[in-house]
């Protein structure tokens, strides 16, 4: 059996040949022996140690300003674990914190207290040269583009390679694969004047990527977009995350944002992260009333809400909310229910968001007829892996 040492989920492989494959979390160690094809075995090992490796830790931080002798609390004992590879949103209304949050993730603020550590490194005890070095690792793109504008295209990516010191060469060479990585081609002599919203923010990220990053901060990156530019630009940011390994936090106060691209995402409401989770298991079940508002605005119709509450005040039958995850929301789960139970079935709403992780369906029906059949049909929908919720008045 050989060994390798990993770092920051990274397996280092001690010979050309590897097969079976084991991991210990605690040692930091990865072991082979040999017989199965390389390439299986990085990937292999490479998965496993992104869903362990943490980049960002955040413990116990507190962020608090003075305004007019009055203490206001920005971020208030917050605890994250980010992990390496991963696509993490911060949501939050106006005046959460999760800006400030950010701003703390790359230095511009300092906590009040706590521990911020990314990529092992305590950024709370870094100043001068050594801050400015980590900083380099931790990229950041904005709402409002933030761009050079007496400075072309290829002249802004090139601006932070210029601070850096890279020669020319190495400059040029590193500025036409980022245009190329996002999709600017044809534009490099053109200025941000002459740009749409999202080439301007093309431009942001490639720039953002110039140094090479190890975690890539997003802040309201697309809601100064219209939605057409806001997918075209999620998508590349998911081409970004699954081409280079990068670590991509992105704060946004729309649910639609972390739908389409986040792996995890926390909520955030007065300072506090009230619940954090999977995106798929927040979805299905939201504990925090503010969530719930959050998913309603891409699983819910506003236009159904009085239709609903006429529904919830008749007497006849009951009114219940299906949620489908994953493939039961291509099974034809309807049909079996009226087929199964004698019962009217009243389609009152239903909607099905694409996640990144899978599927999640919302179907809001009325069910009417004897009450014991109508309670049978939910525990035969329960049994099937739907989840079912009825509504009330309370």
């Amino acid at each position: 059996m050989q060994l390798g040492v990993f770092k920051s989920g990274r397996c280092r492989l001690a010979s050309a040949g590897v097969g079976k494959t084991e991991t210990t979390r605690g040692a930091g160690i990865c072991s082979a022996s040999a017989g199965t094809d390389t390439l299986n075995y990085q990937n292999i090992i490479t998965d496993l140690l992104k869903a362990v490796q943490k980049m960002i830790q955040l413990t116990n931080v507190h962020k608090r300003f003075q305004l007019n002798q009055a203490e206001i609390v920005a971020v208030d004992d917050v605890t994250l674990a980010i992990k390496e590879g991963e696509i993490f949103g911060v949501i939050g209304y106006s005046g959460a914190g999760k800006s400030t949050l950010i701003r703390l993730l790359n230095g511009l603020e300092q906590p009040t207290s706590g521990s911020i550590v990314i990529n092992d490194l305590e950024m709370t005890t870094l100043k001068g040269a050594g801050l400015r070095n980590a900083r380099q690792k931790i990229s950041m793109i904005f709402q409002h583009f933030n761009l050079l504008w007496s400075r072309t295209v290829e002249d802004n990516i090139s601006f932070p390679l210029e601070i850096a010191g890279v020669k020319k060469a190495e400059r040029d060479a590193k500025v036409k694969e980022l245009i190329d990585l996002v999709g600017l081609s044809g534009r490099e002599k053109a200025y941000p004047s002459q740009l749409s919203g999202g080439q301007k923010q093309r431009v942001g990220i490639a720039r953002a990527l110039a140094n090479d990053p190890e975690v890539l901060l997003c802040d309201e990156a697309t809601s100064a977009l219209d939605p057409e530019t806001t997918n075209a630009i999620l998508d590349l940011l998911t081409e970004i995350n699954e081409r280079l390994g990068l670590t991509i936090v992105l704060i946004t106060h729309e649910m639609q944002v972390i739908r389409k691209i986040c792996h995890r995402v926390a909520v955030m409401e007065a300072g506090k992260v009230v619940e954090v989770g999977n995106v798929l298991d927040v979805f299905q079940s939201p504990q925090a009333e503010i969530t719930k508002r959050f998913i309603s605005q891409v699983s819910d119709n506003a236009d159904a809400d009085e239709a609903i509450k006429h529904l919830q005040e008749d007497t006849n039958g009951k009114l219940v909310k299906l949620t489908f995850i994953g493939e039961r929301t291509e099974q034809p789960v309807l049909a079996e229910l009226i087929r199964k139970f004698e019962i009217d079935v009243n389609i009152v709403q239903g909607n099905i968001s694409a996640l990144h992780d899978g599927a999640y369906g919302t179907l809001m029906l009325q069910l009417i007829g004897n009450p014991a059949i109508i309670d049978e049909a939910i525990s035969y929908l329960h049994a099937n892996e739907v989840k079912t919720e009825v509504l009330t008045n309370d």
